[in-house]
């Protein structure tokens, strides 16, 4: 993978396509997708998990008096159970419902020490679990596998790195490795297990695939649910703007589902980002025939865990009604979110963050720092006032990666597109 200027200084650091219509719908897929009651459900089965406790809510308050908005809450799940990631809140969930359908049980009828227990195994006989994965989602279902006793089969594509690898075979499971995209893992993983009689845990759906994936999604809302009781202990009732990144889609929709939900009309603002070079979300939506389309390419981008050339049809459906604008960066704008959350303004934390996990920082700042992006900042109605809400997706979870962009200063902004105090649109 290339981290030259020459290869990314054609790239403008944002592109972007409005979404008007989503102002205007009350989403049926949303309210199909997140039915009444789901989370509570989703978070009262993750809290039963030895270790559970809320992932932290940071605020960047001296970063968001710089950029000209009200603050910043970052949800930081590079702490959640010790695992570098978000994902494993939707794998375990999903491998909860599965579970429960399979023994035909209602939501709530197996407490988590049940679900694990020798009992519940000889109820459910030999399992195996398969999946595709760019890293994180293979290494929460090869977790919750490991947890059930039950065997994970996880397959990743040529470009994922040896850390990621170990880090699933860590916990037991059996790594593939296939020669292509992301997409390419997805297809091979449903082929093998209709073959082997294997189970699919897969964050992305396709037709007659839609429960499980579904059931990812809930369980990435407990996340949310959090964020919204440590919003309330600093007495706001929401964020105003919602900043979230997408591969497939998955948690992109959890996302803005949830605020659709719980809030309706009078949800947040939301914006999801992807890279320049998986911006399948954007194209969709530039489309504007309400139909996920495809990207083709090699996909190539150090943001590993967004690397998705197709969208997850029923995750299509949510984004459709309830995004604002979809946003798409090249890398260095990822590359510049990871080193200022490393290093940040004095009296601001600082939070590890992946390349998935920084994105929307850098997209927030070059949002409201740079005068070339003035009409985007004006229709998302970014100011003084906003409350901005980004999910720090992910850690170190490829610690070479890390260190070259953060110490080596791997991926860097081109000189056109960095910061200028005199151009600056804030």
């Amino acid at each position: 993978m290339s981290d030259t200027v020459d290869d990314m200084s054609a790239q403008p650091p944002i592109e972007w396509v409005a979404n008007s219509r989503a102002a205007e719908v009350d989403s049926a897929a949303a309210r199909a997708t997140f039915p009444d009651g789901v989370f509570t459900q989703s978070r009262e089965f993750h809290r039963q998990i030895p270790g559970y406790q809320p992932s932290p809510l940071r605020s960047l308050s001296n970063l968001a008096e710089m950029i000209g908005v009200g603050g910043i809450w970052v949800k930081d799940e590079s702490v959640r159970l010790s695992l570098n990631s978000f994902k494993v809140l939707g794998g375990s969930f999903a491998i909860y419902r599965f579970i429960l359908d399979r023994l035909g049980l209602e939501v709530g009828a197996l407490t988590f020490d049940e679900l694990v227990s020798e009992d519940t195994r000889e109820k459910l006989g030999d399992l195996t679990f398969a999946t595709a994965t760019d890293g994180n989602h293979g290494r929460g279902v090869a977790w919750a596998a490991s947890r059930l006793q039950c065997r994970a089969v996880v397959y990743v594509h040529k470009e994922t790195s040896q850390a990621r690898i170990d880090a699933i075979a860590g916990y037991g499971a059996e790594v593939h490795i296939v020669d292509g995209t992301y997409d390419d893992a997805v297809r091979q993983a449903s082929a093998d297990a209709a073959e082997n009689g294997w189970n699919v845990i897969s964050d992305t759906s396709w037709e007659g695939y839609e429960d499980v994936p579904r059931w990812v999604m809930q369980g990435y809302t407990t996340m949310l649910s959090e964020a919204q009781e440590q919003l309330a202990g600093q007495g706001i009732t929401k964020p105003t703007h919602v900043f979230v990144q997408a591969g497939v889609g998955a948690l992109a929709a959890a996302t803005t589902g949830f605020y659709a939900r719980r809030f309706g009309a009078e949800r947040p603002v939301n914006v999801v980002v992807e890279p320049s070079e998986a911006q399948c979300l954007l194209v969709s939506a530039r489309a504007g025939d309400g139909r996920p389309h495809d990207v083709g390419g090699d996909l190539e981008t150090i943001m590993a865990g967004l690397a998705c050339g197709e969208p997850s049809p029923i995750a299509w459906d949510v984004l459709w009604d309830c995004v604002d604008a979809f946003v798409a960066c090249p890398d260095y704008v990822a590359a510049k979110g990871m080193r200022v959350y490393a290093v940040p303004l004095a009296g601001d934390p600082f939070v590890v963050s992946g390349e998935s996990g920084a994105v929307t920082l850098g997209a927030l700042m070059y949002i409201t720092e740079h005068s070339e992006y003035s009409e985007l900042k004006d229709y998302l109605g970014l100011g003084p006032d906003s409350q901005v809400m980004l999910i720090n997706s992910d850690g170190n979870t490829d610690p070479d990666c890390f260190r070259r962009v953060v110490w080596e200063g791997a991926t860097s902004v081109p000189a056109q597109h960095q910061w200028d105090p005199a151009m600056s649109g804030s």
